[in-house]
């Protein structure tokens, strides 16, 4: 990505005398955002944190929001009924917050010190192994660390993942900021997950991989993020590095996940007023089969659009767009345009390229509920969504969800409830290059297209260092059969092997409903408790039952998985499709 690459010299060369104190962003599954996500509900008039769909978050900027509610909250001590008050569990986890982002924290730090100091020099603050926090230099070391085992019925084989690593952040000068980690990793999850590496040659969420040892189910990789970042003015953010983006409300994405794999990116974020506009260049990698020895890769180009704005300070709406393409190897410089809308310039080009549009919006109720939703538009005839709405031609999806929090009375007890449907050969293309992948992964729902699902999740802390988590996923799904293409697999081109019964002559391309196809249903239920031993320090235990019937092709299994392992400064991994 050499244009992108350019361009970012040519924006530090241009920029460094304007740029003001810069910041890092919260890691991918950090405790943080469940206590960010209720802030956000109970003030429900915060205007900044209404911005909360454009992950991750800055650490600068919920940290500032955090302390403005927590001012608020500490005049309504008396008013023991008012919704919008913060539970005792929910001042605890402020704290937490704060002594793991203390360089922005504006109070007092004393309680953040240890009482004993590893040889004086590590874990002098509760959270950090070591850190420096001088006049222009302010750096934290922490060591990461995922070591669990398990037993899964009808595998004589031990389930496990073997993580360490390291993540390093700070900033310079108040100018710069900096991040990095690195993780080696170990890992042979349920069958299911060994069965998707080898049908996709991905590892969900990550790049390269060997076998490990001379097991063909378990897995070696390595995850490696790093980025920098600094302020072009007051109101521009510039992130430059190797890393994921999320872009959604809900538990899944229909734009933009991380459940895949990091790529290199460039990101543009604009918050001025009562607006966020956020432009993402991307270097990924399109569908590739690995083989005959050491090659560089191919790159593909994607660029995204995202604007959204606060309607009232309750109410949020946004309008995403992405086109990905492929120049051999070379980025398009007229997508570098950073002004939305994109279709006109992929118009221009020949529309050869992939481009989708959609909407999103958020409603913060009563201090105790959110609905959100999304929409994503990948191509229609209007004509067909008419008088034919299961033509293939007609590639849409949409998301619906409502988070309720203190649920029925009950201090940190959070409910949530969603529901994704996407309709065949969304997200594919004619061009294997421009699919909307990235890795052999999807770049969003990881399910792919031709699918309905539902998702329930429970979180609960009933008490200070104890969390509860509960999650319930069902979906049904249109699979390929007998060589046939029904529009699940993002991968394969939507012009090619569609059933000779509906792709019919004189172009009549009906019948594509969703789940059509061989249909395959899913239950994914999850249990997980974890005990926080010290801070960022925990012992997990979870069940996770899935059943998986798909009676037409004869797949047909149901497991039932026990984990229990240690975790320091990394998320759970998780096995939710």
């Amino acid at each position: 990505m050499q244009i992108i690459k350019s361009l970012f010299k040519l924006v530090i060369f241009i920029c460094p005398v304007a740029a003001t104190a810069q910041t890092t962003f919260l890691q991918q599954g950090d405790k943080a955002y469940t206590l960010l996500e209720r802030l956000e509900i109970k003030a429900q008039t915060n205007a900044s944190l209404n911005f909360s769909n454009l992950k991750y978050f800055s650490r600068k900027a919920v940290v500032s929001e955090a302390q403005v509610i927590d001012s608020l909250n500490k005049t309504k001590a008396g008013d023991k009924k008012d919704a919008s008050k913060l539970t005792a569990i929910d001042e605890f986890n402020l704290q937490s917050f704060y002594m793991a982002n203390s360089e922005w924290y504006n109070g007092d730090p004393s309680g953040f010190a240890s009482k004993r100091p590893i040889l004086k020099a590590f874990y002098k603050t509760k959270p950090n192994l070591y850190e420096v926090n001088s006049k222009d230099f302010f750096m934290v070391i922490n060591p990461m660390l995922n070591i669990a085992g398990g037993k899964e019925s009808n595998n004589t084989q031990t389930a496990f993942i073997n993580s360490r690593g390291l993540t390093v952040r700070g900033r310079i000068a108040n100018k710069i900021g900096f991040s990095s980690s690195f993780s080696d990793n170990q890992e042979r999850g349920p069958a299911f997950f060994s069965d998707y590496i080898q049908a996709n040659r991905a590892v969900p969420g990550y790049g390269f991989y060997k076998g490990f040892k001379t097991d063909s189910t378990a897995v070696d990789y390595f995850d490696v993020r790093g980025y920098v970042t600094f302020n072009a003015t007051k109101y521009i953010d510039i992130q430059f590095g190797h890393d994921k983006n999320f872009i959604a409300n809900g538990y899944r994405s229909l734009f933009l996940s991380d459940w895949g794999n990091s790529y290199l990116f460039l990101k543009l974020n604009t918050r001025i007023w009562k607006l966020n506009y956020q432009n993402i260049f991307m270097e990924l990698m399109p569908v590739f089969n690995k083989s005959g020895g050491d090659r560089v890769l191919d790159k593909k180009y994607q660029t995204i659009h995202h604007l959204s704005i606060n309607v009232s300070k309750s109410i949020n709406i946004g309008v995403f767009e992405a086109v990905t393409f492929g120049r051999r190897n070379h980025f398009d410089f007229q997508y570098l345009n950073p002004i939305i809308f994109l279709r006109p310039v992929e118009s221009g080009n020949g529309s050869g390229d992939k481009a989708k549009v959609g909407f999103d919006f958020k409603a913060n109720v009563a201090n105790r509920f959110q609905f959100y939703g999304q929409f994503l538009l990948d191509e229609f005839v209007l004509s067909k969504l008419k008088n034919d709405k299961n033509n293939y031609v007609n590639k849409y999806g949409y998301q619906l969800g409502a988070k309720y929090i203190d649920a029925f009375g009950i201090p940190n007890l959070d409910l949530q409830v969603e529901t994704n449907r996407v309709r065949p050969f969304t997200y594919s293309h004619y061009d294997s290059v421009s699919t909307y992948t990235h890795y052999n992964q999807p770049m969003a729902h990881p399910l792919g297209a031709n699918f309905q699902e539902f998702i329930g999740i429970l979180k609960y802390q009933p008490i200070k260092r104890l969390y509860v988590y509960a999650r319930a996923i069902y979906y049904y799904q249109g699979l390929d059969s007998a060589g046939y293409n029904f529009g699940g697999n993002p991968f394969e081109l939507y012009n090619e092997n569609r059933p000779p019964t509906i792709a019919e002559p004189l172009g009549r391309t009906s019948g594509f409903a969703v789940g059509g196809g061989v249909k395959a249903n899913c239950l994914n239920a999850l249990l997980q408790v974890s005990y926080e031993l010290r801070e960022n320090l925990y012992f997990d235990l979870s069940l996770q039952h899935r059943t998986y019937k798909a009676p037409l092709i004869n797949a047909n299994n149901s497991n039932t998985l026990i984990t229990a392992g240690i975790r320091m400064n990394l998320f759970k991994r998780t096995y939710d499709f």
